[in-house]
């Protein structure tokens, strides 16, 4: 698919890295004109897979979270990348509340936020290769036309 812009980004897998991800997704995708609550859906769904690659594709060990964002006409892809452990049963990952992580406290709500903010979401995970995050926000606007 041919696609009007494209950004990649890599980092470190370390927490605080998460926020970088979301600004600079943020600011690429804001050439296609978006709404506040837009904006505010990509920054939630870009933080939980990035999160979720920092905790559960690294766990306590480090390597590098890729960011990807395509433009193509009112459509923003972005792909979460790691190659870290992958995810062994991606249906029982995506369900609401499940955690592979009872310990940190955290909701198992991730794959939930992200399908409820994004308009696609698609999953790919290898064990011991790592998992790549698709997920595809659709704007009313045009913008960058």
């Amino acid at each position: 698919m041919e696609y009007k812009n494209y950004m990649k980004i890599e980092f470190d897998s370390k927490s605080q890295n998460e926020a970088f991800a979301r600004v600079v997704v943020a600011a690429f995708a804001s050439q296609l004109d978006p709404t506040i609550e837009e904006i505010a859906d990509i920054k939630t769904a870009v933080s939980e897979a990035v999160t979720n690659a920092i905790i559960h594709g690294y766990e306590d060990s480090m390597g590098l979270v890729f960011v990807t964002c395509k433009i193509n006409g009112n459509r923003l892809e972005i792909i979460v990348e790691d190659n870290g452990c992958g995810i062994d049963n991606i249906e029982q990952a995506r369900e609401p509340l499940f955690t592979s992580k009872p310990e940190l406290e955290r909701s198992g709500m991730g794959f939930t936020v992200m399908e409820t903010f994004m308009d696609e979401v698609e999953v790919y995970s290898e064990l011991k290769k790592g998992t790549t995050i698709k997920m595809v926000k659709k704007f009313k606007s045009l913008g960058a036309e």
